[in-house]
């Protein structure tokens, strides 16, 4: 079928999409002013515009779109699993092929004994199930107090109610009620924003020693599970120091801690190997995952528990569960993502071969002017902005506005790069090609240069006091 490239002029589309779409995280009244931006179409690392203008997807959707788009072979398979079988649930003791077929094929990728897959149609989802699910099993296991989870200030583990409480997202907290009751945070082992002047390393370990100080508040009868990111996302690509996760996983085993890793984002290549759990050799019990699952193509994630968990769980009638649980189209378009990601090489040749060349390049940009640091691991990294680089300074403007700035530059320079406060962030499709790369590193600089000319120029370029 041929792609749609008529359509209305932008300006109508954009009337029509602010009279009737409430965007995620958006401020109505300013997109209303300037107008959305309107895709229309995307093939490989490019994304069209309706106005014709391509861009870099730096950004892979929302950290998603690992197999890159375009991909016919997933539309296919979505199309034939329409006629054969377009919905069906997995309430009442039924099942289908698909869910049958993908749950498999977790478990033979996943780490260890995560083996069995409570599916959900998003990372949101599987965190919310996630939190049922542990204090379900600590209750089955005759232990019903430990119902805490402690989770990271600034983590990112979805925007429902029970997943944005396991969030530290202080922005979303300030809204609707969060976090709700039983969940607690610590520190983020953040250690260019808030590392001052101790011994990288050293800083890893006092993080990580932080959920020991509140496990032992709150008392090791009253936790259930410590959830974190391997590297978190949303956070700003907040790359752990290397003593950071050995450390939380000697703590959760010491005090009988599940360790749930949340690898919506790292999962499935991101980090260079297929889980950001390998990279960091995390042993989790639960593991979280989404995005990469289907490249975004279709509305798919769960959670993957040990055998141990699983067992527990099948003691009793676990009462929870969503209407597209396991939906066999996703299901179907998941597993055809799974075997392409596999069989062309992709998660491999990403971890061995691009990642390192665009890590190389990535670090050249802490050479920038506005840079503090580059950092870098697998295929998602981040830039901090500073007014001072020696001294790790923040700007003295409310947080998050030369972000912006820098932002708005990239999409003037067709590079999709994302803003997280004042640190640039990106995680590009998988198949991202050494060229595209260097095209990528390229409009960085540029959008950079334009981002630094503005700033000076409007008296921004001053230190916090």
């Amino acid at each position: 079928m041929a792609m749609i490239s008529n359509h209305m002029p932008t300006a109508e589309l954009q009337a029509l999409d602010a009279a009737h779409h409430l965007h995620p995280f958006t401020h109505g009244n300013d997109l209303r002013k300037k107008g959305a931006r309107v895709i229309t179409r995307a093939k490989g690392v490019t994304l069209t515009d309706s106005e014709g203008n391509e861009f870099l997807d730096a950004m892979a959707g929302l950290w998603c779109v690992n197999l890159g788009y375009g991909r016919e072979e997933l539309a296919e398979v979505a199309a034939r699993q329409m006629k054969e079988l377009p919905y069906y649930n997995t309430f009442f003791q039924t099942t289908h092929v698909p869910v049958i077929a993908l749950a498999r094929r977790i478990a033979e990728l996943t780490p260890g004994d995560l083996n069995h897959v409570f599916f959900a149609s998003s990372g949101s989802e599987a965190n919310d199930t996630n939190i049922r699910l542990v204090r379900t099993y600590w209750e089955q296991k005759g232990k019903p107090s430990k119902r805490a989870i402690i989770s990271r200030k600034n983590a990112y583990h979805g925007s429902s109610m029970g997943s944005a409480s396991l969030g530290g997202m202080a922005a979303m907290h300030a809204q609707g009620g969060m976090p709700i009751p039983d969940i607690h945070h610590i520190d983020q082992p953040y250690w260019w924003g808030e590392g001052g002047d101790m011994d990288f390393e050293a800083f890893g370990l006092a993080r990580a020693r932080q959920l020991e100080e509140k496990i032992l508040e709150l008392g090791a009868e009253n936790v259930g599970a410590f959830i974190g990111e391997p590297v978190q996302g949303a956070g700003g690509v907040i790359i752990p120091p290397a003593s950071y996760w050995p450390e939380i996983q000697r703590i959760c085993a010491e005090h009988d801690i599940l360790l749930i890793a949340d690898e919506v984002i790292c999962g499935f290549g991101r980090t260079g190997k297929w889980f950001g759990s390998e990279t960091y050799d995390i042993k989790p019990d639960i593991m979280t995952i989404a995005k990469g699952l289907s490249s975004g193509y279709q509305p798919v994630g769960g959670s993957v528990v040990t055998d141990e968990i699983a067992e527990v769980l099948d003691g009793c009638e676990f009462a929870h569960g969503y209407t597209y649980s396991g939906h066999p189209v996703a299901c179907a378009v998941a597993l055809e993502n799974l075997r392409l990601l596999e069989e062309e090489g992709i998660v491999t040749r990403a971890g061995s071969e691009t990642a390192p060349y665009l890590a190389e390049k990535w670090a050249g940009l802490a050479d920038h002017p506005l840079v503090g640091e580059a950092v870098i691991v697998g295929l998602m990294g981040s830039l901090a902005l500073t007014p001072d680089k020696a001294s790790r300074a923040k700007f003295a403007a409310d947080p998050g506005t030369a972000g912006l700035i820098c932002r708005e530059e990239c999409f003037a320079n067709n590079l999709i790069m994302r803003h997280v406060g004042d640190r640039m962030v990106i995680s590009p499709p998988l198949v991202i090609t050494m060229a595209e790369v260097d095209m990528l590193i390229e409009r960085a600089w540029r959008a950079l240069d334009a981002a630094h000319k503005r700033l000076e120029a409007e008296g921004l370029m001053k230190a916090a006091s």
